[in-house]
């Protein structure tokens, strides 16, 4: 790399000064890193590079890596309000739910659920499961005839009980993708999102959180 030069207005342009100036100090746009590779075998220390495939731009010091960092961004949803279902199916939880589209197929996504739940039915479970699009995440193997995230048991219809999530998706996709969570029970018993089931008085609000993490 030959730093930088300030040409003057009239100064005859050299294949040298083009190789060693402007194609080292400019962004070059490729295909993907198969045509970076054909067209730059022996990239220069500090070459920056655009791929159209992956939609991210790559530095080389001693091997090309992603500039801009690790956390590429961060959607969340906050619910303030509270929620109740008598459903043994899953269902939505409104106003938990977000919109993400990766920039990459390599990309993390790390989705983060907070809140509280609780039961009218002390025998009761109240399920959670992390679901994007349309499909369950995170989910618990076993005999078990209904997996799920999380599930919570209640000591008493007096207590509520806390539930925090964290799981690391790996969606391989550019697509626009949802990431919501829905509730269930065992039982026809009311069960409670956001607050005590025997005292509405005693609220917490209910958070996700997804943020795209590069590959």
């Amino acid at each position: 790399m030959s730093g930088r030069k300030v040409f003057t207005a009239g100064e005859v342009l050299q294949a040298a000064d083009v190789n060693d100036f402007l194609m080292d100090q400019s962004v070059m746009v490729f295909a993907g890193t198969a045509a970076r590779g054909s067209a730059i075998p022996s990239p220069s220390e500090g070459m920056i590079s655009y791929l159209e495939d992956s939609n991210v731009w790559e530095g080389y010091t001693t091997s090309w890596a992603r500039l801009g960092g690790k956390i590429l961004q961060v959607v969340s949803a906050t619910k303030t309000d509270t929620f109740s279902t008598t459903s043994t199916s899953f269902v939505d939880v409104p106003d938990l739910s977000v919109s993400i589209t990766p920039t990459a197929t390599s990309s993390k996504i790390l989705v983060m659920f907070d809140a509280i739940g609780s039961t009218t039915n002390a025998g009761d479970l109240v399920l959670i499961n992390i679901v994007r699009d349309s499909t369950a995440i995170a989910q618990s193997t076993g005999s078990g005839t209904q997996n799920q995230s999380y599930a919570a048991f209640p000591a008493s219809t007096t207590a509520s009980h806390h539930f925090g999530l964290t799981f690391s998706d790996s969606p391989s996709s550019t697509s626009a993708l949802t990431y919501k969570i829905q509730t269930a029970g065992f039982t026809a018993a009311t069960r409670y999102i956001g607050r005590y089931a025997s005292n509405d008085g005693y609220r917490s609000v209910s958070t996700i959180t997804v943020m795209e993490v590069a590959g």
